[in-house]
C-alpha cells in the first residue's frame, strides 16, 4: 500500500515517525502551495533534502560566502571553471584547497536540517513515499537522525510562537549603549550586522544563519536592551492606492498568459554538486551574471518573506512590490509579481530580459 494522502490528515510528525521505525529506504515528496520538497531516507534516516523554493540556501557556494569561507573572486572563478570542465562546485573549491571538507560537510548538513525543519510549519500540502534505492555519497555522507529532526522541528514550531508579533522581517533596530553584558557567538555575529539601517530580513541574510534561530537571537538581544527598534508603531492596514493597481493591471496586460505558463514549468532542479539530490549546482550563464542571478535569487526568497509578513498584518498580499521593497532586479528591470489567495509568483526575466526563457529566476 503506497504511502500518500493529505498533511491536514496524517500529519508530518507521524510521516516522518513511521518512516523511521519502519526503517524506510526512499523518497518522501511533500508538495505545498508554495513549495515542493524532497526528504530522502536510507533505513529510516533522512541523507538529502531538497526544496524548489528556498535555493538561495541550497546554493551552497553563496552560503560559503556568507560564512566567509570563501571570497566572491573565488565563487567567479569556480564558476568559470564549473563552465569549462563540468566539475562540481564542491569539488573544485575543495580542490583548489579554497574549503575543506569538514567545513562543506557542516554546510550540507546545515542545508538539509534547515530544509526539513521548515516543513513543521506547514499546515496543509500532500505527500507521497516512493520506496526504492537511495544513493548516498560515499565520500561524503550525510545521515540525520529522523527522531532528533522530528523533536528539533516541533520545539521551534513551539518556539516561533513566542516570537511572533515581537519583531517582523521589517523591523530595523540599533544599538543601545549597553555595557557589562555577556553575549554568546551568535549575538556578538548579529549584533556586527545592526546599523540602524539593515532590517531583519537583511541581517539574516548578512548572518547566513537560519530563519528562526536569527529571530530568537535579535528577540534575545532586545528583550536584554541591547538592540531596540528603531521605531515602534501600531501595525495599520495599507490602501491599495488607484495608481498602484492601474500599475499592476497595465504590467499584466503587458505579460501574455503563455510567457507566463513558460516561465513557471521552468525548474532549477540541476545535476547535484556531490551526487546527493540535496545540494543543487549553480548553472552559469554567459557574460559575468552569476553573482547578480544569485543576487536576484536573494532579493526573491527575501519579497516572499516580506509578502506573507504584509499579508500576516494585513489580510491579505501587496498588490505592489514597492510597499514591500525593490520592485526591480540586479538587471535594472522591474521583477514579474503576482498575488493570488494562496501565494505570491515573483519572477526575474534574468539577464536576457525575455520572459519564458532559461534563464529566468523565481
Amino acid at each position: 500500500m503506497a504511502l500518500e494522502g493529505s498533511l491536514s490528515d496524517f500529519g508530518l510528525a507521524d510521516i516522518l515517525q513511521l518512516i523511521y521505525f519502519q526503517k524506510k529506504t526512499g523518497v518522501l515528496t511533500l508538495t505545498g502551495g508554495k513549495d515542493k520538497v524532497l526528504l530522502m531516507f536510507s533505513d529510516g534516516n533522512i541523507v538529502s533534502a531538497e526544496s524548489r523554493r528556498r535555493t538561495e540556501e541550497n546554493r551552497l557556494g553563496m552560503i560559503l560566502i556568507k560564512k566567509n569561507l570563501i571570497e566572491e573572486a573565488a565563487l567567479r572563478a569556480a564558476l568559470e571553471e564549473q563552465k569549462a570542465t563540468g566539475l562540481r562546485i564542491g569539488d573544485i573549491l575543495m580542490n583548489k584547497g579554497l574549503v575543506g571538507i569538514e567545513d562543506l560537510k557542516a554546510t550540507l548538513v546545515s542545508q538539509v536540517t534547515e530544509t526539513v525543519v521548515q516543513l513543521f510549519s506547514w499546515k496543509e500540502g500532500t505527500y507521497e513515499f516512493q520506496s526504492h534505492l537511495v544513493v548516498v555519497n560515499k565520500d561524503m555522507p550525510i545521515t540525520l537522525d529522523t527522531q532528533h529532526l522530528l523533536m528539533d522541528g516541533l520545539r521551534i514550531v513551539d518556539e516561533w510562537s513566542l516570537i511572533e508579533g515581537k519583531i517582523t522581517l521589517d523591523t530595523v533596530f540599533e544599538k543601545n549603549d549597553t555595557t557589562d553584558v555577556s553575549l554568546t557567538p551568535d549575538e556578538e555575529r548579529l549584533l556586527t550586522f545592526i546599523d540602524g539601517e539593515s532590517d531583519v530580513s537583511i541581517i539574516i541574510d548578512l548572518s547566513g544563519m537560519a530563519d528562526f534561530e536569527a529571530s530568537r537571537t535579535l528577540v534575545s538581544l532586545m528583550e536584554r536592551n541591547v538592540i531596540k527598534p528603531v521605531e515602534v508603531s501600531p501595525v495599520t492596514k495599507v490602501t491599495i492606492t488607484d495608481q498602484a493597481e492601474a500599475r499592476e493591471r497595465s504590467f499584466m496586460k503587458w505579460l501574455p498568459s503563455s510567457t507566463l505558463i513558460i516561465a513557471l514549468v521552468i525548474s532549477f532542479l540541476a545535476p547535484t554538486i556531490w551526487g546527493s539530490r540535496s545540494s543543487i549546482t549553480f548553472e552559469p550563464f554567459p557574460g559575468g551574471d552569476e553573482l547578480r542571478r544569485l543576487e536576484a535569487v536573494r532579493e526573491i526568497d527575501a519579497l516572499r518573506f516580506k509578502a506573507e509578513a504584509y499579508k500576516y498584518s494585513n489580510g491579505f498580499y501587496p498588490r505592489d512590490l514597492d510597499q514591500v521593497g525593490s520592485s526591480k532586479d540586479p538587471w535594472g528591470r522591474p521583477y514579474f509579481y503576482r498575488a493570488e489567495t494562496d501565494g505570491v509568483t515573483i519572477i526575474s526575466v534574468g539577464p536576457d530580459g525575455k520572459m519564458g526563457t532559461a534563464d529566468d529566476v523565481y
